[in-house]
């Protein structure tokens, strides 16, 4: 016989299903009235269950969901280790900064180090170079994979060069395989930032598994979300462990929450100039911060990861279907292509307006907006146009060329779950209105 707790529990799950159905019908889609976004939550009763039933355990910080959601993505990608984190960005923060560990030995980033990037792309995948004191070098991407020009990471290298960390844009994954060897032949750390590609593969291997170090997003825009959160992945146990500490506040303890001496010695460690047997807990091996998930979060990821091979599909079948019926009009914007030998995991999907085209981006944006289609820039232009980054300390190791273009001539449009076939249909036809309209 259930307690009268469980049952209650029961009672108000099945009342959560009942109000997900009467709180989010589905809407029919009404022409140039319904807004069609870039991007979006899709969930069902069964997160908001999942939330509200870790809600009721009152495990408000990191716990039991936390870590079943770490070993799911761990399987998920075929690597050791997982960390959450509270955003994706935090995530970035983390991978970098672990590399700067004094556990590393010479190994380790040091001021002043190179770091290769590209200025195409979102802040955060180049601001924890900048937030450690390390040095981005920055290289131009090609047009229309949107991804760094990996020809020109020879020009990039230095004697300074340490690490190289690159998104795939959009979920359309980098050059792998040169920027792999390119990697191993220098000694570089590599960091994928992944926070747009879950589940995207190059020559049939996930994304996230090449590098040393891999970051995902759960921001209501990509693949799966928690709300707000992210992950650091990697395949070796002592840049878990690192990450694990510069998330936890920087402390030496890997004890999970509610355990005390995993290690068998906690009063027994001598660190630093620390007396003799000083509680292993408060050892501080990094300067570290707070970035873990909570429990709460972690319990919707549970439930979203059952979901995510579906949204990785029907993410390619949007794009896909987009793709066909904008085919015509190549004469006035570029079409995205895939990387060779990739299959992405689209996030959006990338029109740049030829330069000789009738009409500007803006104008493009401008029309697509007035009917009720969503377009986002891609992300930062270039960054180094952007007010934030005009003293930053850097290095940029070719012109710029196609950089600038992505920044005046490029946008981008919705693939995501959410969109229905007669969404994608309405777009195509605003699109081949908006290129009849000039």
């Amino acid at each position: 016989m259930s307690s009268p707790a469980e049952s209650l529990r029961q009672s108000i799950l099945k009342l959560v299903s009942e109000y997900h159905d009467a709180a989010f019908p589905v809407v029919p889609f009404v022409a140039g009235e319904t807004p069609v976004p870039v991007a979006g939550r899709v969930f069902d009763a069964a997160d908001i269950a999942a939330l509200v039933g870790s809600s009721l355990d009152f495990w408000l910080t990191t716990g039991p969901f936390a870590a079943r959601f770490e070993k799911q993505l761990a399987q998920f990608f075929g690597l050791r280790g997982a960390n959450l984190v509270n955003s994706g960005s935090s995530a970035n923060l983390l991978a970098i900064s672990a590399l700067t560990s004094l556990k590393l030995g010479e190994l380790r980033l040091k001021a002043g180090d190179e770091v290769i990037a590209v200025a195409a792309g979102f802040p955060t995948t180049v601001n924890p170079i900048i937030q450690n004191g390390l040095v981005p070098v920055f290289v131009d991407v090609q047009i229309p994979t949107y991804n760094i020009d990996a020809s020109l990471l020879d020009q990039a290298l230095s004697t300074r060069t340490r690490a190289v960390m690159l998104a795939h844009t959009l979920g359309n994954p980098f050059d792998l395989a040169t920027v792999v060897e390119f990697a191993r032949e220098h000694d570089l750390w590599l960091i994928e930032d992944c926070c747009d590609a879950a589940g995207a593969t190059y020559n049939q291997q996930k994304v996230g598994t090449f590098g040393d170090l891999a970051t995902l997003s759960f921001y209501p825009a990509h693949h799966i979300t928690t709300g707000e959160g992210g992950c650091v992945l990697s395949s070796k146990p002592l840049l878990t462990t690192l990450d694990e500490s510069f998330r936890d506040w920087g402390r030496d303890c890997w004890c999970e929450p509610g355990k005390a001496n995993t290690c068998g010695k906690r009063f027994e460690w001598q660190l630093g100039d620390l007396p003799a047997g000083y509680d292993h807990k408060y050892t501080y091996s990094h300067i570290g911060y707070n970035l873990k998930m909570t429990d709460m979060q972690a319990a919707i990821g549970t439930s979203q990861m059952a979901k995510l091979p579906e949204f990785i599909a029907r993410r390619r079948a949007n794009f896909k279907r987009l793709h066909h019926a904008l085919g015509d009009l190549d004469a006035v914007f570029i079409l995205p292509e895939a990387t060779e030998n990739s299959e992405p995991s689209w996030f959006g999907f990338p029109l740049a307006v030829r330069s000789d085209a009738p009409f500007t981006r803006n104008q493009a944006v401008a029309f697509l907006e007035e009917h009720k289609i969503a377009t986002r820039l891609l992300f930062g232009g270039n960054l180094l146009r952007q007010p934030a980054y005009r003293d930053i300390a850097h290095r940029v190791a070719s012109p710029l060329t196609n950089t600038d273009f992505v920044m005046n001539q490029v946008f981008w449009v919705g693939v995501y779950p959410g969109l229905t076939d007669e969404m994608l249909d309405y777009m195509a036809d605003i699109f081949h209105k908006l290129v009849k309209a000039f």
